[in-house]
């Protein structure tokens, strides 16, 4: 990582903008989360500025901004096994839709306690 001068201050601007805009993405959760809103809006907010946050990391502290082929297609393959794995669940009920779930024994009469 030799360079000059120049070249060092504008990598440490550069992290030093990437930690800003962290600290403002740290604190902007913490007002998002004070907001009344319902739990699945809530949670897509929450992932919006998670994924904001960590491809910010990833990008630069890890200097994987420069491997732009190799990442997207390591993004692309993720990606993919992710939406088959948040929708592999969802499998088990598509042939059960409309279907009353209880329990086998839910309808037997309570046993009494005493005897």
């Amino acid at each position: 990582m030799s360079g000059s001068v120049e070249e060092v201050k504008q990598h440490i601007a550069v992290y030093m903008k990437v930690a800003g805009a962290l600290f403002v993405l740290t604190i902007l959760t913490v007002a998002v989360s004070y907001l009344p809103t319902a739990v699945p809006l809530a949670v897509v907010i929450a992932l919006i500025i998670a994924t904001t946050k960590g491809s910010l990391v990833a990008s630069f502290f890890m200097h994987l901004i420069g491997e732009r082929k190799a990442i997207c297609w390591t993004l692309l393959l993720t990606t993919v096994f992710w939406v088959f794995l948040m929708f592999l669940p969802l499998l088990g009920h598509v042939d059960s839709i409309g279907v009353p779930k209880t329990l086998p024994n839910a309808n037997a009469p309570a046993e009494a306690e005493a005897h």
